[in-house]
C-alpha cells in the first residue's frame, strides 16, 4: 500500500523564499504548501492536515507570531508543530516570544541546509509513525465493530433456544442449567453492545450515542431506573430525590443507560445494607443528577475510572465484564452537551451527572431564510443526529442516505441544499462520485462541501475536510463560519 503524502507548510511573503525552501525540502511522498500571508496559511490549514509549519516572522499585515496565535487557539490547528524562521537580528525577547506562541524552533537566516532538512525530518517521521498507529487503531476498531456486529445474530439464536427449552423442561436440575446458560448468553449479549458502543464512539466521534432530541422528564427516567434495579436488588434500598424542574432535551434511551450504569454500579460497589442515594435537581441552567452510596474509590483509581477497558479489578474485586460502562456513560453525557463528576473518601463515593438545559426551539422566521444543509451519510445514526443538531442552530437541514439519494436532492432546484456535509465511504454511489458530479456542474459547484474523513491527506481538494471521529462542536464551528448570519446565537 502507497503510503500518504505527508503535506508541509511554509509561510513567506516573498516569492523567492517559497521557491527556495520547496527546493530544498522537496522529496517523494511530501506535498508542499506555500502561502505568503497567514490569511492564505489560515485558509490552507482549514483543508489539510499538516506535519509541520514552517513560518517567516517578518510578514505584513499578520506577521509570524499572530498566525501562530491564531492557530494554537483553534483546535484543528493547535498541535501543529512551528518552526520560526528570520532574517532579523537574534534578539533573544523575539526568540522567547516564539516560543511562547508554542514554536518548537527558531531559525536564523541564513538557513543551513543540513540542520533545517535534518529538523523536518524528525516531525515528518512523527507524523508518518502517528497516521500509522491511528490507522492500525482504527482498523482494530472496525474489526471489534464487525464482529460485536456478526456474533449478535447466533447469540440471539441460542438465547431463544435456551428460552424455549426452559418452557419445556421440568426437572430442577435442568431448568437451573439452562437458567445459568440465560444469564450467561444475556451478559455477553451486554458485552457485545458495549463493544459497539465503543465503535461508535471512536469512529463517529460519539456521534451514535444521540440518536433523537425529544423533550424529556430527567426525573421521570431517575424513578424508572430505580424501579426496574430494585426489582433485581431487593436487599437493598434506592432513595430518589427530585427538586425543581428537571426536564430537557435529549435521547431518553441513551439516559436511560447511563442512568442504569451508574446505580448499578452503585448498588454493586456500595457497603452492604447500605442505601444508594439518587438526587435529581433542575437549576435554571442544568439538570443535575447525583448517584451516592457508602463505597470508596481508591485515589489513584479515579483518573482512569471512564477509561475503557479499565482494570475494574482495582475497584473492586467483584467486578466483571469489559470495563467500559463508565465510559460509555461518560460519552452519552458529553454527547448531550454535559459530564459525569466524581468524587469518593471515607463517607462514600459521589457521580454527578450534569446536563444543559435545552428545549426544542422551532427556527425562527426571519425575512432572509435559513441556510439549507444536506447531510449525506449511510449511518441512520449519524444522519439524524447531525440533522437535528443542525436544525437546533437554526438551520434547514436535510438528509440523505446514500449518493444516489443525494444527487437527486441536489438536482432538485426546489431542495437544493446550500452546504452539503458528506462522506466519503458510502455503498454504491460514493462521496467522491457526488463531489466529482457536483465540480462538473456550475451550478453545484458552487456550494460548500465539508468532507468528513479518516484520510484527510486524500480527500477532495476543493472541500473543507474535517478528520474523523467527527467532533460535534467543530462541525457546527465550521458550518457557522461558513454561515455565521444564518447560526442561531
Amino acid at each position: 500500500m502507497m503510503a500518504e503524502p505527508i503535506h508541509f507548510l511554509i509561510v513567506d511573503d516573498t516569492e523567492d523564499n517559497l521557491v527556495a525552501l520547496e527546493a530544498l525540502l522537496r522529496r517523494d511522498g511530501l506535498t508542499i504548501l506555500k502561502a505568503r500571508s497567514g490569511a492564505e496559511a489560515l485558509e490552507l490549514l482549514l483543508a489539510h492536515e499538516v506535519a509541520l509549519a514552517l513560518v517567516d516572522v517578518q510578514m505584513p499585515e499578520m506577521d509570524g507570531f499572530e498566525l501562530a496565535e491564531l492557530m494554537r487557539g483553534a483546535e484543528r490547528t493547535k498541535h501543529v508543530p512551528i518552526i520560526f524562521v528570520t532574517a532579523g537580528s537574534r534578539d533573544p525577547q523575539c526568540v522567547f516570544r516564539g516560543y511562547e506562541t508554542g514554536a518548537v524552533d527558531f531559525l536564523f537566516k541564513p538557513l543551513d541546509p543540513h540542520v533545517l532538512r535534518g529538523k523536518a525530518d524528525v516531525f515528518f517521521e512523527l507524523h508518518r509513525q502517528r497516521n500509522e498507529l491511528a490507522s492500525a487503531l482504527r482498523l482494530n476498531e472496525i474489526f471489534v465493530g464487525i464482529l460485536g456486529h456478526d456474533l449478535r445474530n447466533p447469540l440471539s439464536a441460542v438465547l431463544a433456544g435456551a428460552q424455549l427449552l426452559e418452557r419445556q423442561v421440568s426437572g430442577d436440575a435442568q431448568l437451573r442449567t439452562l437458567q445459568r446458560m440465560t444469564a450467561a448468553g444475556n451478559r455477553m449479549t451486554e458485552m457485545i453492545e458495549q463493544l459497539l458502543d465503543l465503535t461508535r464512539a471512536r469512529l463517529a466521534g460519539g456521534l451514535g450515542f444521540l440518536r433523537t432530541r425529544k423533550p424529556l422528564d430527567v426525573r421521570a427516567l431517575v424513578e424508572r431506573t430505580a424501579e426496574e434495579l430494585q426489582q433485581s436488588h431487593p436487599e437493598r434500598q434506592v432513595v430518589v430525590e427530585t427538586v425543581g424542574d428537571c426536564s430537557t432535551v435529549g435521547d431518553a434511551d441513551r439516559l436511560l443507560q447511563l442512568l442504569s450504569n451508574l446505580v448499578a454500579n452503585a448498588l454493586e460497589h456500595g457497603t452492604a445494607g447500605s442505601p444508594v442515594v439518587v438526587t435529581v435537581r433542575g437549576d435554571h441552567d442544568e439538570v443535575i443528577v447525583q448517584v451516592k452510596n457508602r463505597g470508596t474509590i481508591p485515589a489513584d483509581a479515579l483518573p482512569t475510572l471512564f477509561d475503557p477497558f479499565r482494570d475494574r479489578r482495582r475497584t473492586s474485586p467483584r467486578s466483571r465484564g469489559l470495563g467500559l460502562g463508565l465510559y460509555i456513560s461518560q460519552q452519552v453525557a458529553v454527547a448531550h452537551g454535559g459530564h459525569i463528576d466524581v468524587a469518593s473518601d471515607a463517607g462514600g463515593t459521589s457521580f454527578a451527572v450534569r446536563l444543559p438545559r435545552r428545549m426544542n426551539h422551532a427556527v425562527a422566521k426571519d425575512v432572509e431564510r435559513a441556510a439549507k444543509i444536506l447531510v449525506v451519510d449511510d449511518d441512520e445514526n449519524i444522519r439524524d443526529s447531525l440533522r437535528e443538531a443542525f436544525e437546533e442552530q437554526g438551520y434547514d437541514a436535510v438528509t440523505a442516505a446514500d449518493g444516489r439519494e443525494a444527487l437527486e436532492i441536489l438536482h432538485d432546484g426546489a431542495q437544493r441544499p446550500d452546504l452539503v456535509v458528506l462522506d466519503l465511504v458510502m455503498p454504491a454511489v460514493d462521496g467522491w462520485r457526488v463531489y466529482e458530479t457536483m465540480q462538473a456542474d456550475p451550478v453545484l459547484s458552487k456550494i460548500p462541501v465539508v468532507v468528513s474523513t479518516s484520510n484527510p491527506a486524500g480527500a477532495p481538494s476543493g472541500a473543507v475536510v474535517l478528520p474523523k471521529p467527527l467532533k460535534l462542536a467543530r462541525l457546527l464551528a465550521t458550518v457557522a463560519g461558513l454561515f455565521p448570519r444564518h447560526a442561531r446565537t
